[in-house]
């Protein structure tokens, strides 16, 4: 009710329907009408997402400049606060360390 008050025959709004189609298709897995234990251990720690990898891409995506998929010393250093805010860095630590490929 906090985000959305349905009012007597308003429509809803575009993106409640997206909700309720996005928990009755993926987030109700068993189908009862609500979210148990299991379901919502599925939905914060979904075992098919690799979140180590979701991470390097959103970096490369967002650094990748020229968009060659590869990021260059000037790349890294251009956006050194999305590294140093990254956990797939080590919040920053690794960016210290002797790379080769650096």
């Amino acid at each position: 009710a906090d985000m959305f008050a349905n009012e007597e025959g308003g429509p809803e709004p575009d993106w409640v329907i997206t909700e309720r189609e996005q928990f009755s298709d993926f987030r109700d897995l068993n189908k009862d009408g609500k979210m148990d234990k299991d379901e919502i251990q599925h939905w914060i720690l979904p075992q098919d997402y690799d979140h180590a990898l979701a991470e390097a891409k959103h970096l490369v995506y967002e650094s990748d400049v020229d968009k060659d998929q590869k990021l260059t010393k000037e790349e890294v250093l251009d956006n050194w606060n999305m590294f140093v805010g990254s956990q797939a860095t080590n919040y920053g630590e690794d960016l210290t360390r002797n790379h080769d490929e650096l």
